[in-house]
C-alpha cells in the first residue's frame, strides 16, 4: 500500500511538533500537508490504488486540523480538511446530491470520544445519561446515495465531491440487495421522494476470490474490500459490476417529506419495513458507558463478521436535537466514527517462494516466522508480482510488518528497513515454471509471469474444466466435479487423456454404472467432431476467444496451418491484434503443446479440412446478431453456425453495433435492450426467410 517515494515525506511531516511551529513557518508547512494529503486522496479515490493505510492518512489529516485550528487565517477553499470527499473522475454523467454527503469526525480513543459526547451534553444542555444515541457498525466499503419516487429506484450516485456524485444508476440496479420496488410499510406510507444513504461493501470471502483471480490473470490486485467494491461501482460496463457479488446496508433517509418520524433509529425500522437491507446490529444506548459497552463487544467480535468493519458509528438519535446540534462544512456535529487501531505484527521473511496458479500466474509467496495476526497464525503472505516486491523493497531475511488485507490476504505492509544487517537476499523472478519447467513469460502490458505450456500440472483442473466446457469441445457429462475425480485417481493429467480413457477407468468413478459410463464415453467420441473453431478455442490459448478462434479457422483452414504461420501472417489478418499474434506464437512454440496437440491429431480429432466457404447473403454478410430465448427449430448452435456459414456474426449481449436480435420463446433482458437501443428484432420465421432470400 506504500511506494517507495512516500516515506521520506511522509515521515518527515509526521515529525514536526505542530505546537511549536513559528507563525513564519506554518504556512509552507500547511501546504506540503496539503500536497500530501491530495497525492494520497488522488491515488485513493481515482486510481483505486492507495498509497498509504487509513491509520497512515488519519494521522497526516489530523495534523493539518491542528495546523488550521491554530492558526486559522490558513484554512482555504480547497484545503483537504474543507473537502467531504474525492473530486468526480471522467467516464459517468453526474448527479446532485438531495441533501450534502458529509463525512464523519473520527475518534481513536475513549477520551476523545467522551470529548464528543460531553460537547453534545453541553450544546443540548443535557446530561449525557438522558440522550438517545444510536450505535452502528462502521462497514468498510464504498457510500452511495439513492433516490426513489414514487416507490421505484429512479437513480443513484457515488459520494463524489459530497455534493455532486458519478451517477452509477445502472451499476446499482445490478445489486440484488438494492429493492427497485419499495414494499407498503405499517407504520408510515411511502413518500412520494425518498432518498437513502448506504454503504456498498464486498464479503471478505469474494473480496479474496476477486483478488485471487485478478492476480492469476496478471492484474493489479486491490488493496482492501473498500477499494475493490469502489473500482466495482465504477465499471462502465454493468455486467462487470454484476460479477462481484456487491451487497449493501442502508444506514440512513435524508429527503423524506411528510413523515412523522422523530428519530434516527425510528427511520432504520421504517427503512426495514420498505424493504432495505440494514444492519442488524444497529442499537440504541443511553450514555457514554452504554456505548463503550457497545464498542467493547465489536473489538474482538467483529472478526467473525463476514465483512469488514473498521470502527463504530455513534449518533444522537433525535431529528430535533440532530439540528439542533447543526454541522460544520465537513461534519454533522451530532454523530462521530470511532475507529479501531489497525492490527499489524513484526515478523521475518524466510524465504519467497513461487505458487502457480491455475490460469498459469506465477506468484511470489513470503514464507514468515508464523506470527499470530487477527486471530490466526500467519506464515505465509502473497507478494503478488515482481513489480510489488521491488516497490515494497522485499528481500529474504527482511523483517517486515504484516496485516491481513480485508481481514482475510495476510500481506507484507512494509519492510523495516533499521533492521536489516547484511544478512538480505534479493529475490530474482524465476524465467521456467517451477510445476512443469516450461518457458515463463511476462505477456506485454502485464505484471504477472506465466507459464506457456497447456501441459502444466498446476493449471490443469481450470483448462480441462475449459476445453470441455459447452463452449469448447462441449463434452456432456464431463463437468468439474467428473474432472476432480479423474485428476484424484491419476486417470487423467492433461487434455489429451480424455481421449484416451478406457470403459473400467470411467467405471471405477463412484456413482458410475454401466449407462453413465457409455454416455461420457459416447459424449468424449462425439467431441472429436467438433469444428476446428471450437478445438482453438477449447485450447485455451491467451486471449484467444470463441470469435477469434471462428477468425483463425476461417482464415487458416487447418490447425497445421495456424502452427506454422509467422507472427506477421497472423497479426495481418482483420480483427487480430499484436497481442493475439504473440500469445498465437508463444503457444505454438511450447514443446509440452506440441506434445498434448500431436496426442489429440491421434485420438483423431478435427484439425481441419481446409478453409470454410462463406455463402454471401446481403442480411447475414458482415452483420452482428444476438439470440434470446428458446428457439422451436434450432439450437443455439445450429442457428450461430448459420449465421456464420453465411458471413455473420453472433455476439453475446446487446449492444449499439448489434445489427439483428433473433428472439424465441422466454426472451429476457436482451429483447429490453434491443427495445430501448432501436435495434431490428427478428423471429424465427423471419429468420427463415432471411436465409431463403437471394
Amino acid at each position: 500500500m506504500q511506494d517507495n517515494n512516500k516515506k521520506d515525506g511522509f515521515e518527515n511531516l509526521l515529525k514536526i511538533d505542530i505546537a511549536k511551529i513559528p507563525e513564519e513557518d506554518a504556512g509552507e508547512i500547511a501546504e506540503r500537508l496539503r500536497d500530501e494529503l491530495e497525492k494520497y486522496n488522488h491515488y485513493y479515490y481515482i486510481k483505486d490504488n492507495p498509497l498509504v493505510s487509513d491509520a497512515e492518512y488519519d494521522l497526516l489529516f489530523k495534523r493539518l486540523e491542528e495546523l488550521e485550528k491554530r492558526f486559522p487565517s490558513l484554512i482555504i477553499e480547497n484545503s483537504p480538511t474543507q473537502r467531504i470527499g474525492a473530486p468526480i473522475e471522467g467516464g459517468f454523467n453526474t448527479l446532485v446530491h438531495g441533501e450534502k454527503m458529509l463525512s464523519l469526525q473520527d475518534v481513536f480513543d475513549h477520551d476523545e470520544l467522551g470529548d464528543f459526547i460531553k460537547r453534545v451534553s453541553k450544546d443540548l444542555s443535557m446530561p449525557p445519561e438522558e440522550i438517545d444515541f444510536v450505535c452502528e457498525l462502521k462497514i468498510d466499503g464504498s457510500a452511495i446515495s439513492i433516490v426513489y419516487e414514487d416507490g421505484r429506484f429512479v437513480r443513484g450516485a457515488t459520494r463524489g465531491d459530497g455534493i455532486t456524485g458519478e451517477d452509477i444508476t445502472s451499476n446499482l440496479r445490478t445489486i440484488n440487495t438494492i429493492p427497485l420496488r419499495l414494499q407498503k410499510a405499517k407504520t408510515e406510507r411511502i413518500p412520494d421522494v425518498l432518498e437513502v444513504r448506504g454503504e456498498v461493501y464486498l464479503a471478505k470471502e469474494e473480496f479474496a476470490r476477486i483478488n485471487m483471480r485478478r492476480e492469476e490473470e496478471g492484474i493489479a490486485t486491490f488493496a482492501n474490500p473498500r477499494n475493490a467494491a469502489a473500482g466495482s461501482l465504477r465499471q462502465i460496463d454493468p455486467r462487470m459490476t454484476a460479477k462481484r457479488k456487491l451487497n449493501v446496508f442502508i444506514y440512513a433517509a435524508v429527503l423524506f417529506p411528510g413523515l412523522k418520524i422523530q428519530g434516527h433509529f425510528e427511520m432504520l425500522e421504517f427503512l426495514k419495513e420498505l424493504g432495505f437491507r440494514v444492519n442488524p446490529h444497529v442499537r440504541k444506548v443511553r450514555g457514554i458507558n452504554e456505548i463503550k459497552k457497545y464498542i467493547e463487544n465489536w473489538k474482538d467480535k467483529r472478526k467473525g463478521l463476514s465483512y469488514e468493519t473498521d470502527g463504530i458509528v455513534i449518533k444522537v438519535d433525535k431529528f430535533s436535537f440532530q439540528r439542533i446540534l447543526g454541522q460544520t462544512s465537513r461534519n454533522p456535529r451530532w454523530a462521530a466514527a470511532y475507529k479501531f487501531p489497525p492490527e499489524q505484527e513484526t515478523t521475518k521473511v524466510v524465504d519467497i517462494k513461487i505458487s502457480v496458479g491455475r490460469t498459469g500466474a506465477l506468484t511470489p509467496v513470503a514464507e514468515l516466522v508464523p506470527v499470530k495476526v487477527a486471530g490466526s497464525t500467519v506464515s505465509h503472505a502473497t507478494l503478488h508480482n515482481e513489480d510489488e516486491i521491488r516497490r515494497k523493497g522485499v528481500m529474504i531475511g527482511d523483517w517486515v510488518t504484516v496485516h491481513k488485507a480485508g481481514d482475510v490476504i495476510p500481506e507484507i505492509v512494509k519492510v523495516i528497513k533499521e533492521k536489516r544487517d547484511g544478512t538480505q537476499r534479493l529475490f530474482k523472478m524465476p524465467d521456467i515454471c517451477p510445476a512443469c519447467h516450461s518457458k515463463a513469460v511476462r505477456p506485454e502490458g502485464e505484471v504477472a509471469l506465466r507459464c506457456t505450456s497447456i501441459a502444466c500440472p498446476a493449471q490443469q483442473f481450470e483448462k480441462i474444466v475449459h476445453f470441455a466446457s459447452k463452449s469448447g469441445m462441449d463434452i456432456d457429462g464431463l463437468g468439474p466435479a467428473i474432472i476432480e475425480k479423474l485428476l484424484e485417481k491419476d486417470l487423467i493429467k492433461d487434455i489429451s487423456d480424455i481421449y484416451y480413457l478406457r470403459y473400467e477407468d470411467v467405471f471405477s468413478l463412484e456413482n458410475f454404472k454401466e449407462r453413465s459410463t457409455n454416455n461420457l464415453l459416447g459424449s468424449i467420441k462425439k467431441s472429436r467432431k467438433r469444428p476446428l473453431s471450437r478445438l482453438l478455442f477449447a485450447l485455451g490459448i491467451r486471449f484467444v476467444g470463441s470469435h477469434t478462434s471462428d477468425v483463425l479457422a476461417d482464415h487458416f483452414g487447418d490447425l497445421d496451418s495456424l502452427a506454422t504461420a509467422s507472427f506477421e501472417e497472423i497479426e495481418g489478418i482483420s480483427e487480430v491484434g499484436p497481442r493475439i499474434a504473440q500469445s498465437v506464437v508463444d503457444f505454438f512454440d511450447g514443446r509440452q503443446n506440441m506434445e498434448v496437440i500431436e496426442r489429440l491429431r491421434a485420438a483423431g480429432l478435427n484439425f481441419g479440412g481446409g478453409k470454410r466457404e462463406i455463402i454471401q447473403k446481403k442480411d447475414f454478410t458482415g452483420k452482428t446478431y444476438v439470440i434470446t430465448g428458446k428457439l422451436k427449430n434450432y439450437s443455439r448452435e445450429s442457428a450461430r453456425e448459420i449465421i456464420e456459414n453465411y458471413g455473420g456474426r453472433v455476439t453475446a449481449s446487446v449492444s449499439r453495433s448489434t445489427d439483428f436480435v433473433l428472439v424465441g420463446e422466454d426472451a429476457g433482458s436482451k429483447l429490453e435492450m434491443a427495445g430501448k437501443l432501436g435495434i431490428k428484432i427478428i423471429s424465427e420465421k423471419e429468420f427463415e426467410d432471411m436465409m431463403s432470400d437471394e
